[in-house]
């Protein structure tokens, strides 16, 4: 393997690690402010304790994804350093705004929630994990808006080789970045509701705090069904607007190579992509074209016709992305949350019914459900960074032209090695300090042992 695949390998799995962590940390910031808020509203201990149980596992989360996420942007120097040359006036814009405007508020007021305890008002404290919250959510917006313009090319001009930005504000009105953040958000709003849902459910078979995680499968079955619905709606309004910016990409999320009018939607397909056809297919008639323009009738275009026109505006090469991945990581992806829906949907009747607690088996399939949202954030990102391949920013860099030219194939390897087992050994940490307290209950909190030590105290144990 060249530099080029070790690298695309090596950004692959530490994004991949990383973006375990990501998700959970912008839903459960909310719903642990969510709670804190019902506690400075009712006055009741229940939710000040919901508050500090689920804010401890946040807490671990969290930490995961500042170590992780550390080592992204020392790749764009190492490993891609054409990728930064060519268009680092734009891409760093947004990433330093991110790190100005939303981490240093999130770091700061997190600090604030964990030593406040008992310190500040509970309306000031409730103030506290709201920032976080607000801020967290907000570092995601800044992030895919440098990701958006990858995706969708805006505010800029190409001189003397390099991309320059042109009107900041192009970048915050992209419409790529309006499908795509809500989507992401959501995601990580149904991940942590489904992460609630999971331990809680744990719990109640177990009968133990039977109050507490009542309360807490209520307040996600809640949030996850109205984020689900919401996820599931802005992912159909994103997916039509990509038919239109980036049709190669759903093309081949969808294995059509021939252009068709009315399109068929192939639910199971065996691609040969050398031969570029689908050995075999079945097919729903005429639904992608419903899925495209909300109509039966309309041409979705094929990946061999799209080829053709790519060639004519950008020069000969190969525009189709690799599409086995691409087709099945968009099926596992809706597959997770269709599945996610009807889970939510018959918790919240077996908890409208009353009969939640008698359902055994139900409780159990939710504990292994949690491992449902974190597939579907996967599967959608290899979706949506592999079906922008030969890419790496939309019809203006492509993937090969952005790797570093002088790092040899030796030196990606050992770092590929070295990152892999190091983001092994965090990802094993992180399981098992979930694992660990969240077994443990409210009982075991690791904020309710330290609400009564010094400021000293508490440093040491940080």
């Amino acid at each position: 393997m060249n530099e080029l695949i070790l690298a695309r390998w090596q950004f692959g799995i530490t994004t991949v690690y990383h973006f375990l962590f990501v998700p959970l940390t912008l839903g459960l910031s909310v719903l642990v402010a969510l709670m804190e808020i019902n506690f400075v509203r009712t006055g009741k201990e229940i939710y000040k304790q919901m508050a500090k149980f689920w804010g401890k596992l946040f807490l671990i989360n969290f930490a995961m994804g500042v170590v992780t996420g550390i080592v992204q942007e020392f790749q764009f120097g190492m490993n891609w350093s054409g990728y930064s040359r060519f268009v680092g006036d734009i891409f760093g814009a947004p990433l330093a705004v991110e790190a100005l405007a939303a981490f240093f508020i999130e770091s700061t007021f997190i600090g604030i929630w964990v030593f406040g305890w008992d310190r500040l008002s509970p309306k000031m404290h409730a103030a506290a994990i709201c920032l976080v919250a607000f801020a967290a959510n907000l570092s995601a917006f800044w992030i895919l808006v440098a990701n958006s313009f990858m995706q969708s090319p805006v505010g800029y001009a190409v001189r003397n080789g390099r991309a320059e930005m042109t009107d900041f504000f192009a970048l915050l009105q992209n419409p790529h970045v309006w499908y795509q953040f809500p989507h992401t958000v959501l995601s990580g709003f149904t991940t942590a509701a489904f992460f609630i849902m999971g331990i809680s459910a744990y719990h109640l078979i177990r009968k133990k705090n039977p109050d507490f995680f009542r309360r807490s499968f209520r307040l996600g079955v809640i949030f996850g069904t109205i984020s689900l619905l919401l996820v599931m709606g802005i992912g159909h309004l994103q997916g039509q607007y990509l038919s239109k910016t980036q049709p190669m990409k759903m093309a081949a999320a969808e294995a059509l190579w021939e252009s068709a009018d009315p399109a068929p939607f192939a639910a199971v397909a065996l691609i040969n992509e050398e031969k570029q056809t689908n050995t075999v297919s079945i097919e729903i008639p005429k639904l992608l074209s419903f899925l495209t323009y909300n109509t039966f009738d309309g041409e979705v275009k094929g990946m061999k016709e799209l080829q053709k026109g790519y060639e004519a505006q950008y020069g000969p090469g190969n525009y189709i992305p690799p599409v086995i991945p691409v087709f099945w990581s968009f099926r596992l992806m809706v597959g997770a949350g269709g599945i996610m829906l009807l889970l939510a949907l018959f918790g919240l009747y077996s908890w409208k019914e009353g009969k939640l607690e008698n359902r055994s088996g139900y409780l159990k399939v939710m504990l292994w459900a949690i491992a449902l949202p974190y597939i579907a954030n996967t599967t959608g990102w290899l979706m949506t960074e592999i079906g922008r391949q030969p890419w790496i920013v939309q019809g203006l860099q492509k993937v090969e032209a952005g790797v570093s030219p002088t790092v040899s194939a030796g030196e990606v390897l050992a770092t590929l090695i070295g990152f892999t087992l190091l983001y092994g050994v965090l990802a094993a940490a992180d399981i098992y300090l979930l694992k660990k307290y969240a077994q443990a209950g409210p009982e075991g909190t690791i904020l309710e042992r330290h609400s009564g030590t010094s400021l000293k105290e508490e440093s040491l144990w940080i």
